[in-house]
Order: structure tokens, then C-alpha cells, then sequence
């Protein structure tokens, strides 16, 4: 069957010739921030892929229809719109073939990528295992998702709120690879470093692409996650967070806050603890995970041309 996708024409043209192109997920707009915050941090996340020599390509169901790339009016309407739903592998071909608009996580962006032929994926953490998993069962998609899905994944580490030894046991167990960029320590989203060793490391963009297409030649099944840590500057000390991602926690259990509803209500709590730093930290590696994925993007066009 057809396939009800529609890629944009700057994104089209990209793809037709070649060029890097670099994906963006939608639920950084819709459950990440409020209105106008989410359409201008999206503008400038995509301004940002555009700088660094790549186009951007922010995905999302609109109306039934797998959108590879968004109009600013699609963005501004995205921005603004109630209800729209979280999608993940489970529901994003329920939400396609029933008509319905929904926001791409890091698992649902991924398949729409590979879908489109995009290599290369910026966003802002991705989710894993979180904390009494034990018990809740509760491990998200996007684990499975890169051992499977041939798309290379530019983040801060997991998301800070998770249980980050399970989070990296269970990628370690899926074999997929977890690199760490310039420097030994795996980052912890809103802080640069973390306790947690790299399994890998890697100082260039140039390694990072020529690890991706070695996996691709060899045949290996799914992605990378290619580990930034969010600039010195910009960071909140792991120190400082742990408290209140505590204080988080306790609440989302006594009020009973569990599946997709857990991530933005742990994350507002944290934006209101912390007086708005953690979104501030957040806007910032997302502008910087955007930065090194066009790059990646480049250097993997580059070198498939050099090979054809």
C-alpha cells in the first residue's frame, strides 16, 4: 500500500541530492514547553541545523499524514493545538491510518526517519528505564527502538529523571553502542558529566559517521546514541538536581502518575523546583545536540558519495 507520508519539499530536494539532512522530533512542541516557548525553541533548533550546513526536518502525524518536515504554519499550528497525541511504536500507525495528529517521541521519529532515508536524528534526551522499573514495568520504547532502527541518535545521555544504571545495562544487553563525545564520562542530561563511564568515546564528527556506516556495511541492526553533553555553561550540577528529581519522584507516586504522563509531569515539576533553570538547560542542548547532528549528517553524506 501507499504510504500516507509527506515529505517537504526542502527536505525532498535535500534527499534527492544528496545533502545532509537532519530529523527533529515533535514532542518538544507539544509536551515539552508551553506556548510560545515551543514554536521558538523549534524555530531555533531548526535555524540551528540550517547554520551548520544540514536541513531540518521536524516530524510529526498531522491530519492522518506522516509529516517529514514542517511548514512554519504547520509548526505554529502544532504549537498551539490541545490533545494531541504522544506517539511512540505502539500508536503511531494507529494515529496515521484513523486520521489523527499526533507528536513524534525519539522512537516514533526514528521509524519516520528510516521511512524517509534520514540517517541522523537531534533531540533533546532520550527515555529509558525509570526508576522502580522493578515493579512498574515502566521502560520505554526508544531502548528497543535503537537496537533496531538503523538511525543515529544525538542526545544529552538519558533523560535525568530515569534510572541511568538500568537505562545503560539495557542498551549494553540490545548491543547498542553508546558513545560518549569527547570525554570518558557518559553525560546526565542537564549535567555535563555523570558517574557513569562511556562505553565508547569519540572526538569527531568524522568517527561518529564512519561508525555508522561500518554497522550499516556489516549488517548490524539499528542505531547509535551518540551521548553530547550539554555545554559547561549551561549545565545544572548533578548535585543540585538530585533533591528536587527526588522531591519529583515522590510526588508523581503519591498522585499516582504513571505511563506516558510520567516524563511531563516529572519534567514540570523540575522546570517549577528549579524556577525554569532545567528548561533554560534544556533549550541549550537541544541547540547543541542540533549542532553535532548536522555534522554527523555532512560527514555521512560526504562519505557515501566518496564510496559510490
Amino acid at each position: 500500500m501507499n504510504l500516507p507520508i509527506a515529505i517537504s519539499a526542502p527536505v525532498q530536494s535535500a534527499l534527492d541530492a544528496g545533502h545532509a539532512v537532519v530529523a527533529l522530533e515533535s514532542t518538544i512542541i507539544t509536551h515539552g514547553m508551553p506556548y510560545p516557548q515551543n514554536l521558538e525553541t523549534a524555530q531555533r533548533v531548526e535555524a540551528e541545523v540550517t547554520t551548520h550546513g544540514a536541513t531540518p526536518a521536524t516530524i510529526a502525524v498531522i491530519d492522518g499524514a506522516l509529516c517529514i518536515g514542517l511548514t512554519n504554519d504547520q509548526l505554529t499550528d502544532l504549537a498551539q493545538r490541545s490533545n494531541v497525541a504522544k506517539l511512540s511504536r505502539a500508536d503511531i500507525a494507529a494515529c496515521v491510518a484513523t486520521g489523527g495528529t499526533g507528536a513524534t517521541t525519539v522512537a516514533a521519529t526514528m521509524i519516520a526517519a528510516r521511512l524517509a532515508g534520514i540517517a541522523v536524528f537531534a533531540t533533546g534526551g532520550i527515555g529509558g528505564v525509570h526508576k522502580g522499573a522493578e515493579l512498574s514495568f515502566d521502560v520505554s520504547a526508544d531502548l528497543q527502538e535503537l537496537a533496531q532502527t538503523e538511525v543515529t541518535v544525538v542526545a544529552a545521555g538519558a533523560k535525568a529523571i530515569l534510572d541511568l544504571n538500568k537505562t545503560y545495562e539495557v542498551l549494553e544487553t540490545l548491543g547498542v553502542p553508546v558513545i560518549a563525545f569527547k570525554q570518558d564520562a557518559l553525560p546526565a542530561f542537564w549535567s555535563s558529566t555523570s558517574d557513569h563511564a562511556a562505553p565508547l568515546r569519540m572526538d569527531t564528527a568524522t568517527d561518529i559517521a564512519a561508525a555508522h556506516l561500518m554497522r550499516r556495511a556489516m549488517g548490524l541492526p539499528g542505531g547509535q546514541l551518540v551521548a553530547n553533553p550539554i555545554p559547561k555553561a549551561d549545565e545544572i550540577s548533578a548535585a543540585n538536581l538530585a533533591p528536587v528529581i527526588a522531591q519529583a519522584l515522590r510526588e508523581a507516586e503519591d498522585q499516582s502518575i504513571s505511563a506516558k504522563e510520567v516524563t511531563p509531569f516529572l519534567l514540570q515539576r523540575i522546570f517549577e523546583l528549579t524556577d525554569g533553570r532545567s528548561l533554560t538547560a534544556n533549550i541549550a542542548l537541544v541547540l547543541n545536540n542540533a549542532r553535532l547532528a548536522s555534522e554527523i549528517a555532512k560527514e555521512i553524506c560526504n562519505r557515501t558519495k566518496a564510496s559510490d
